[in-house]
């Protein structure tokens, strides 16, 4: 220490050299655990340490790598933290130091051991494994460790990692605003521009949209329009999670009036007449959402399908199912056909709502062979991630079918389906759900209760599952009715547009004696009957 205070870092590089030589001579199996006086113990620690940064001092850096992998590979009895010091700077010392080191020694490495090829993937390892104590509770929590990783792992194309572990990160690590940004970029070094816009949107709070349409109002009006638009979905957003349906309604207002100044500013913006046309569909107003379905389209050429699936659910949420069935077949002229999924998808729905179940039937099946040539032509996953957001999974159309079987009472083929949709997605809340809906049509409501429950296991915020609980439950007698009750007010917490779920509650008022209660219920149920899509306007 007192060489490297006067400069002479050469020097007290090969001292402490001689230091870790010396005793590796004399315990050549590795320090051992015990038998070794404390002071010793820790003039080793601290040698193994300061040795790769006195080398990195004198510019000697093929000896600092060398003393790095040593320090890592013998057997120094470094307790977690002192290692993990050295992990971490040699890992920062690979990725920007500026020398490429040679791979280590295949001598030093256990049969079967994964051998880094170059500088990147030693780093990456290392990395990695500090994660992994951290994972384990041996080290604290270190920001910078992931700020390395992540430009490490973005070197070599590999953000899906990056997106994998900030998912699965417990709450409370990262700001939440910080893990959407990041997740982001992740998903838009992918090519999943969609999910990344989205996130970005949900990154950006009320607030900061607020300041820059102030700070937008002396610019141009498309500046304006572009604030106002994010303003609008930050408030559209903040809507779906409001704890009150007077702070709902409030929000929801404010949302449109954002979207309609957006709108009068830039008239012939595509995005922002779909996401006012989604916006109005959700509030329930039908002929406006309607009219920017129809513009979007316009504006647009009829070449972007969630137009035509936009103007599509405004139609079936209208009951005007004839007409809805002349644009669907307008809509697949007008599309490409590995695009043609979602469209599919809400002709078998429409013929559902139709009650034409065999027609349905050759509508899924139709879907099915686009969805299973798809998969053969590009494969299911890319860059560990869906491929696209816009196509539909093979797993939805064997629920679809699922379902559909079972209100035909073909419970063979219902089966059939569900082990297909288990072999794709072992782990689903929704596959649950529709084989508790099976076991509910073939009256075993106690397998069905059970496939309910255990879907809100899998997701706990799972509303078609709130639903059918709910709705078993207050067939069960009045003992069970606050239960039933809970999961109905949770379910419409979660969604309130959700009719089967006002419906439900209104029968759990009539049967407690709540009359006018009841009959609040149930005029929210008849309302949201007569503009109910055969999907949800969320999908889009």
């Amino acid at each position: 220490m007192s060489l490297q205070k006067l400069g002479k870092a050469m020097e007290a590089a090969k001292q402490c050299k001689s230091v870790l030589d010396a005793v590796e001579s004399i315990f050549q199996c590795g320090i051992p655990g015990v038998m070794v006086e404390q002071k010793l113990q820790e003039t080793v620690s601290k040698s193994v340490e300061l040795l790769p940064e006195l080398w990195k001092q004198a510019g000697a850096y093929q000896e600092a790598l060398a003393s790095y992998r040593r320090a890592l590979l013998s057997q120094w009895n470094l307790d977690d933290e002192c290692c993990t010091r050295i992990q971490k700077r040699f890992a920062v010392f690979l990725l920007y130091g500026g020398v490429e080191a040679a791979p280590p020694s295949l001598a030093s490495q256990t049969e079967g051991s994964f051998v880094p090829r170059n500088n990147l993937e030693e780093a990456i390892l290392l990395l990695m494994i500090l994660l992994k104590k951290w994972f384990l509770g041996k080290t604290h929590w270190d920001p910078s460790v992931m700020e390395h990783l992540t430009f490490a792992l973005s070197l070599c194309g590999q953000t899906s990692i990056i997106a994998k572990h900030l998912e699965e990160v417990l709450p409370g690590i990262y700001p939440r605003t910080e893990r959407w940004y990041s997740l982001a970029l992740c998903y838009f070094a992918v090519s999943h521009n969609e999910a990344a816009l989205n996130l970005l949107r949900k990154s950006l709070n009320k607030k900061y949209a607020k300041r820059a349409v102030r700070d937008a109002e002396s610019s141009d009006g498309h500046l304006k329009s572009v604030a106002l638009h994010v303003l609008g979905s930050c408030l559209s957003r903040k809507s779906k999670v409001a704890s009150s349906d007077h702070q709902r309604s409030v929000l929801q207002a404010e949302a449109l009036k954002s979207l309609n100044e957006a709108i009068s500013l830039d008239r012939h913006n595509p995005e922002l007449l779909f996401e006012l046309g989604i916006e109005y569909a959700e509030q329930r107003n039908m002929h406006a959402a309607l009219k920017c379905a129809k513009e979007f389209i316009d504006v647009t050429g009829g070449s972007v399908s969630k137009g035509w699936r936009l103007l599509l659910l405004v139609l079936s949420a209208q009951q005007r199912y004839s007409e809805a069935e002349v644009v669907t077949d307008a809509a697949l002229d007008e599309t490409a056909k590995w695009e043609q999924g979602p469209l599919l998808r809400i002709r078998a729905k429409l013929k559902v709502a139709q009650a034409l179940p065999m027609e349905a039937v050759e509508a899924y099946r139709t879907l099915l062979a686009l969805v299973q040539a798809q998969r053969k032509a590009y494969g299911s996953v890319k860059n560990g991630t869906e491929d696209n957001e816009d196509k539909v999974r093979e797993v939805e159309v064997w629920h679809g079918l699922a379902n559909l079987y079972s209100s035909l009472s073909y419970w063979r083929d219902a089966e059939i389906c569900l082990q297909k949709a288990k072999a794709l997605k072992t782990y689903s809340a929704t596959t649950l759900h529709v084989e508790g809906n099976k076991h509910e049509l073939h009256e075993k409501i106690q397998d069905a209760v059970a496939a309910y429950f255990n879907a809100i296991s899998m997701e706990v915020e799972h509303v078609p599952s709130k639903v059918s609980i709910g709705a078993l439950l207050s067939k069960q007698g009045p003992k069970f009715l606050p239960v039933a009750r809970c999961f109905l007010s949770d379910a419409l917490r979660l969604e309130p547009t959700n009719r089967m779920a006002w419906f439900y509650l209104g029968e759990v008022h009539k049967q407690d004696g709540r009359l006018a209660d009841a009959a609040d219920c149930f005029q929210a149920a008849s309302m949201l009957e007569d503009s109910d899509p055969v999907e949800s306007f969320r999908s889009l």
